[in-house]
């Protein structure tokens, strides 16, 4: 890959001293120099995933620049599982940002209209996903991205308190509650539609 600087990874250092000077510092340099050793691997899943060889390029970038933020507000352990999950996120985002297919959790009582989880999107049932995000869009942030996670993305609570920083009993909660609140704004938006 032609975008890899090469010996830019110095070999032997170690991860966990790049990852606490990045923090530490802001130092775009030390973050480079940790993501560079995973770059091809980053490319790898993009590519499994996104099926195309330049917007897997771009997702390679572009998921750098989340690093510089993300790294900032979440404690990460082990950076290759993290940026696995964090890669595997990009990507499926990516492909639902762009797909018309939506998947739904078929359990949710209030959504039992729906079944399997990829659909064609018709009148009836565009009008019901408009309803359903905006009512995302209105729920507390937490609960959104809670929700966002467990259920859009299919992730377990540990996952969910792993990629947000949430203590494991408030993704619970949020999930809950969130969960709540979203079917009582569908009700509520769907009578007044």
């Amino acid at each position: 890959m032609k975008f890899i600087k090469k010996n830019y990874y110095r070999p032997g250092e170690d991860e966990s001293e790049l990852l606490a000077g990045f923090r530490r510092t802001g130092n775009l340099e030390l973050l480079g120099r940790l993501y560079q050793s995973y770059m091809p691997l980053v490319y790898g899943l993009c590519l499994k995933y996104l099926k195309d060889e330049d917007a897997s390029k771009d997702a390679v970038m572009q998921i750098f620049e989340q690093l510089i933020d993300k790294l900032q507000k979440h404690e990460v352990n082990s950076f290759k599982s993290w940026l696995y999950t964090l890669t595997r996120n990009y990507c499926l985002m990516e492909l639902r940002t762009h797909s018309k297919a939506v998947f739904i959790p078929a359990e949710d009582s209030y959504l039992a209209g729906y079944s399997g989880s990829d659909f064609s999107i018709d009148e009836s049932n565009e009008k019901a996903l408009n309803v359903m995000e905006r009512c995302m869009e209105s729920l507390p942030e937490e609960q959104r991205i809670s929700i966002n996670l467990f259920y859009l993305q299919e992730k377990c609570y540990k996952e969910v308190s792993e990629i947000t920083g949430f203590d494991m009993n408030k993704v619970k909660s949020y999930i809950q509650n969130g969960k709540r609140n979203l079917k009582i704004c569908m009700e509520k938006r769907s009578g007044n539609e």
